[in-house]
């Protein structure tokens, strides 16, 4: 297995216990949940541009989160 990159996260208390909750639930660690999360993101987003479609944010402004 390739060795894997460390780095340092910052994150708010609040996500962290909903993303600690969802790992538990799909027994995983908070480590391993957050690093399948940003590979399925990475897979959606390739398989969107290699569509031909714009990248997800392309030509828009910022998100409209809550």
């Amino acid at each position: 297995m390739a060795e894997k990159k460390k780095f340092l996260l910052r994150i708010d208390a609040a996500l962290w216990e909903d993303l600690q909750a969802w790992a538990a639930d799909e027994l995983r660690s908070a480590n391993a949940q957050i690093e399948y999360l940003l590979r399925q993101a990475v897979k959606m987003r390739r398989r969107t541009t290699d569509r031909g479609l714009p990248k997800q944010g392309a030509n828009r402004g910022p998100p409209n989160i809550p």
